[in-house]
């Protein structure tokens, strides 16, 4: 992993319950141990979010904040894990799609993973830009008019996007050099 360090940076983590497991844990863990301090953000007032790992309910991670009472000046960067449960329940919530959409608006980083990127097409974040996801998104994508590309990791401006839990440390490097810059 990176020896960047990101002391001082607080990155949100915007979920809720179906994301899968090790697109939230992991890049937390990475970023935490780069000096970060991660907040799991969660629409309504859930003190838990369970994950999904191998077609399963996996384990819950706490929620740190409320989506109603989380800002983006308060952050320098947002994660969106993947999972397909996960983005499909975010989309149907225009407060999460507000909070993603600032955060594109900010100029801030916007790191998404697997099915994250669901999400950045709602928000309107990927018209014109350079992304990956999951491959089951890339019509998705495409329709919204980004360029998909079959990468680790794609980085366009502000935008990092990975493909599927494999991308992990890739995913969280390329942030962890994004704070650092």
């Amino acid at each position: 992993m990176s020896q960047a360090n990101i002391k001082g940076r607080r990155v949100a983590v915007l979920a809720t319950d179906g994301f899968e497991h090790s697109e939230l844990t992991e890049p937390k863990r990475l970023l935490e141990e780069a000096g970060a301090d991660v907040t799991v953000i969660a629409p309504g007032d859930s003190a838990q979010i369970k994950g999904w790992k191998g077609g399963d309910w996996a384990g819950s991670v706490p929620v740190d904040l409320a989506l109603g009472k989380a800002t983006v000046d308060d952050f320098d960067a947002l994660v969106l894990p993947g999972g397909v449960i996960n983005p499909d329940k975010l989309r149907l919530k225009p407060e999460a799609i507000d909070f993603i959409r600032a955060f594109g608006d900010s100029g801030k980083p916007v790191a998404a993973i697997c099915h994250g990127p669901w999400t950045l097409i709602d928000a309107g974040l990927v018209m014109g830009r350079k992304v990956t996801s999951w491959p089951s998104l890339r019509h998705d994508l495409e329709n919204a008019g980004a360029q998909w590309h079959d990468r680790e990791v794609v980085a366009d401006g502000q935008l990092i996007t990975s493909r599927k839990p494999d991308d992990i440390p890739a995913f969280a490097r390329a942030l962890i050099e994004k704070l650092a810059a």
